[in-house]
């Protein structure tokens, strides 16, 4: 019989028939059921971090890295019924569909070729660093169900993150950071919402759920200390709480004490440690003109910069929002506006990293949550175009990742991908296996069935790996 003070949890952890005590320790380390030879990963590890550049509302891959030949001769015609019929169409219904050529002239880059718009000169000047996806399809044709496909591999909202899986599955290599960390920037057009769910834990313990650093003024809320009080008295706040939550762990066995627990030590940790990373008065005057800031201003440039600082720091999972590119209208000008913002600070992060021999052992990901439609969408006179979810294209970069390479390829007008088509689940189960995590056996059991990111689904995008 349970008493008031023996909670269910403290019976199935002290059941002497141990199937409570196996299933609660597979909840709590996921990978020790599956030794491997590499410290508890599955396989040896390519990378041993992610920087992932999250392009928020859908860039056009018309304007960026899908050039289109026939595309422009069709411009202004009607697209080809034959092509859209039955699909998915977010605000164009009952429209009169008609191509759109793409708005910037495109051309080939590095020693491999790499087609790519003239629009991202810097990452031109990378192409061979980089592997560019153009036969990536999704899901769902709204932004908020697409984020969270794009965030967590459904589109049900809830579940955890990728980076809160990575940080589950790995842990993280930080004392004084969280291991996952989210920074968040915008530019040209009004910013297309974001909501903290996108990083959010979901049903594993809360000490794996995102942590945002605000980039301009208190990068985390309340981090210093009240007039007042001292160190040495918030260090006996810290620890009488520890001793209480302790004591009542004993009795109710509640994993979720032991993440409060080790949240309030980080946090405190993080009272010296976050000041620290903020000030970049560390950094040289040629690193801060190679990203294009002056410090924390709370741009994407900066935010590049941090991100290559929070990787130093052994931060696992590290991802940047930039939003402003949902381009329902005025695209060229819109589009302009957020390649400035953003091309010349990742290709400084690739460079930084690269010449600090990081890239080596980080993966980074520059994606949006979907694509652009080849048909134009016409908003008081300013073209632009519409969400698209069965093509658009990405690029990736770091350790075991094929450089200067280009995979997939999309029809002729760019509405379908054809070749090597790409789906969210199988990127997410390329960056698990990247960080040495088979994506099929890094599960979590909850309400009666096994969860992975990556659910049934996700193959290897094998084209894109070196080995």
């Amino acid at each position: 019989m349970l008493t008031k003070t023996c909670h269910r949890r403290a019976f199935l952890g002290r059941s002497a028939a141990g199937l409570g005590a196996l299933a609660l320790g597979s909840l709590l380390d996921p990978l020790a059921a599956s030794p491997s030879p590499a410290g508890g990963l599955h396989f040896p590890a390519r990378v041993r971090r992610v920087i992932f550049l999250y392009m928020s509302g859908g860039p056009s891959q018309f304007e960026s890295f899908d050039n289109k030949p026939r595309l422009a001769r069709m411009h202004g015609q009607p697209m080809p019924e034959s092509i859209t019929r039955g699909q998915p169409i977010a605000q164009l219904q009952g429209a009169k569909l008609v191509c759109q050529q793409p708005m910037f002239p495109f051309r080939k880059w590095g020693a491999a070729g790499q087609e790519m718009t003239t629009l991202f000169p810097h990452l031109g000047s990378i192409a061979d660093d980089l592997c560019i996806i153009r036969s990536m399809h999704t899901d769902q044709i709204n932004h908020d169900p697409a984020h969270t496909v794009m965030n967590t591999g459904t589109s049900i909202s809830g579940r955890p993150s990728m980076g809160s899986w990575v940080t589950y599955g790995l842990g993280s290599e930080a004392a004084n950071l969280p291991g996952f960390v989210v920074l968040t920037s915008w530019s040209g057009r009004n910013p297309q919402p974001i909501a903290t769910r996108m990083w959010h834990s979901g049903f594993l313990p809360s000490r794996f759920q995102g942590v945002e650093l605000r980039s301009t003024g208190e990068p985390v809320l309340y981090v210093r200390n009240p007039p007042g009080i001292d160190e040495g008295r918030q260090a006996d706040v810290v620890d009488a709480v520890g001793a209480l939550d302790r004591l009542h762990d004993a009795v109710v066995h509640d994993p979720e004490i032991q993440t409060r627990l080790a949240q309030y030590e980080l946090a405190f940790r993080m009272q010296m440690s976050v000041p620290e990373l903020m000030d970049f008065r560390t950094e040289t005057q040629q690193t801060l003109e190679l990203y294009g800031t002056k410090g924390a201003d709370g741009s994407f440039a900066a935010n590049c910069l941090l991100a290559r600082r929070l990787a130093e720091r052994g931060v696992r999972f590290i991802q940047l929002y930039h939003r402003g590119w949902d381009h329902h209208n005025n695209l060229k000008d819109f589009m302009q506006v957020c390649a400035r913002s953003t091309d010349q600070p990742a290709a400084a992060l690739l460079k930084d990293l690269k010449q600090r021999g990081m890239l080596e052992d980080t993966l980074v990901i520059w994606s949006g949550e979907f694509g652009r439609t080849p048909m134009a969408q016409n908003n008081k006179g300013d073209t632009g175009r519409d969400h698209h979810i069965r093509a658009f294209s990405l690029w990736l970069a770091g350790g075991g990742v094929r450089a200067g390479t280009t995979i997939g390829a999309t029809d002729e007008l760019g509405y379908h991908a054809v070749e090597d088509p790409v789906h969210v689940h199988d990127l997410h189960a390329t960056m698990l296996h990247l960080l040495g995590i088979d994506h099929k056996r890094l599960t979590i059991r909850f309400q009666g069935r096994d969860f992975r990111l990556t659910d049934v689904h996700g193959e290897l995008i094998r084209k894109a790996l070196t080995s």
